[in-house]
């Protein structure tokens, strides 16, 4: 029987680690410890770990995916913002000491100047509550991360990895697309943790990619991608002038604008945001660029 790749990834020793520090699942944070080691080997494999990758973790809990990482790349840092579990990963991961480090803060205050190193790699089992932000935030904010491979709910990695015209492609599939492409996914079922959370989950990779624009045009093209589906049913039309019409004088100007930009970008005003696919918001983003001054 080959060694485990983290000792903690079963209930029974969760529980008692959990229980030598008088500690319990805290809901209110989303802790679903992960409790099965064969789960751990499938996210090493789809994150294509080695010892030459710095590696960026996003809620360890009590280390059971953090040992696993520290046995398969390089350095970690991890980031953990409940006050009570510093105590309990410096006792779980001390045989690598001199590889991790760990930051006590919440990831949506984490700057790049906060970590040791510029990691290359995401890989965490995120908080399902903040899990959509978080890579879309890391991705936007931390140049060096050219991968993430992430546990999530499986409703986000449908969204992460949606196509247009489907239900699930909305604002967000856009915004992170411009970003970066899905590149594997597994599922997940709620007997894999501890406790059982009461959705399934997936596992999904997603590679940095180059989408050809500027930072100013990526930043409008978030921006369309906002207003296009602000009221999902409607067309873009009327949904850009829902989400500009409450924006000031700049919103008014935007709404002017708006049948010039549509006409260059070569886009029917009277079809639904949902239709448009990744080229042609990357289109809007150019063709709105000059008229979208005040509301990035």
């Amino acid at each position: 029987m080959s060694e485990r790749l983290s000792p903690l990834a079963t209930p029974s020793a969760t529980r008692e680690v959990l229980e030598a520090h008088g500690l319990a699942t805290k809901h209110a944070l989303g802790q679903n410890f992960l409790v099965n080691d064969a789960i751990l080997g499938k996210i090493v494999d789809l994150a294509a770990l080695s010892e030459r990758d710095d590696v960026l973790e996003v809620g360890p809990g009590i280390g059971t995916l953090t040992i696993a990482l520290l046995k398969t790349a390089g350095r970690v840092v991890s980031v953990e913002r409940d006050a009570d579990l510093p105590a309990v990963l410096a006792e779980t991961c001390a045989p690598w000491a001199d590889r991790f480090t760990l930051l006590n803060m919440d990831a949506l205050d984490l700057k790049p100047e906060d970590l040791p190193f510029p990691p290359l790699k995401l890989v965490a089992n995120l908080p399902y509550a903040v899990a959509a932000t978080v890579v879309l935030d890391i991705f936007e904010r931390f140049e060096s991360v050219q991968q993430a491979t992430v546990m999530v709910q499986a409703e986000v990695a449908d969204r992460m990895a949606a196509q247009p015209g489907t239900k699930n492609y909305g604002a967000y599939t856009v915004k992170l697309r411009l970003f970066a492409q899905p590149a594997g996914r597994f599922p997940v079922s709620p007997g894999n943790f501890f406790p059982p959370p009461r959705v399934d989950s997936s596992v999904i990779r997603l590679d940095r990619v180059d989408c050809g624009l500027t930072l100013e045009e990526r930043a409008v093209a978030c921006l369309m991608a906002d207003a296009a589906f602000a009221t999902r049913r409607k067309t873009i039309a009327n949904s850009c002038k829902t989400f500009f019409g409450g924006r000031g004088a700049a919103g008014k100007a935007m709404l002017e604008a708006l049948p010039r930009v549509l006409e260059e970008a070569g886009i029917d005003p009277k079809r639904r945001g949902e239709s448009l696919s990744l080229e042609e918001f990357k289109t809007l983003g150019r063709c709105a660029l000059s008229y979208t001054k005040g509301l990035q």
